[in-house]
């Protein structure tokens, strides 16, 4: 276990139909480097995860609602994808307003797979640089985004990935980012 976050705390921003894999992995690398992380959801209770967006995949604890949180609470967010978890994202106004603001801070971001979906619907996408799952690219250049395919991309204070098979790249990118984000006083 090493300190770079240490003192540093993330929002994690995830529903139902949250992509196991791409919650748990980032989810472990931030704790391993110190990071104190809260699941925040639309809901309170658990969230039920999926494997390949169709097998069920246990569930996660929720610590908040999103409406309940405040971006000044936390330091970094990081968006996980599974089709269905960004998609009702992007519907909840109280998501969708907290992406927003939080994006608006230049704190650090991170998405995976479909996880940008929440971005654009917050209309932050414009004149970024960014990757993601292939089938919601065009959804990003609608939003007018420059989408590229590539394992990790970095613009900002933006970090993105395409899906599971960048896991060790994105982990790794999400820690070292995170840790040289300047801290608020």
């Amino acid at each position: 276990m090493t300190n770079e976050l240490h003192g540093r705390k993330v929002a994690i921003l995830a529903t139902d139909g949250v992509e196991r894999v791409e919650l748990e992995e980032p989810l472990g690398a931030l704790l391993g480097a110190g990071a104190q992380a809260e699941l925040l959801s639309l809901h309170t209770g658990e969230i039920n995860a999926r494997q390949m967006d169709i097998d069920p995949a246990g569930t996660f604890t929720v610590d908040k609602k999103v409406a309940d949180a405040r971006v000044g609470d936390y330091d970094a967010l990081l968006l996980p994808g599974g089709t269905m978890n960004p998609d009702q994202l992007r519907t909840d106004r109280d998501a969708v307003a907290f992406v927003r603001e939080f994006v608006e801070t230049g704190k650090p971001v991170a998405t995976i797979c479909h996880g940008p979906w929440t971005l654009a619907e917050a209309g932050v996408l414009h004149g970024r640089r960014l990757t993601s799952w292939p089938s919601i690219r065009t959804d990003l250049r609608n939003a007018g985004a420059e989408v590229v395919d590539e394992e990790v991309v970095i613009d900002r204070q933006l970090i993105s990935s395409r899906g599971p098979q960048d896991l060790p790249a994105f982990c790794k990118a999400i820690v070292e980012r995170f840790a040289n984000a300047p801290q608020p006083a």
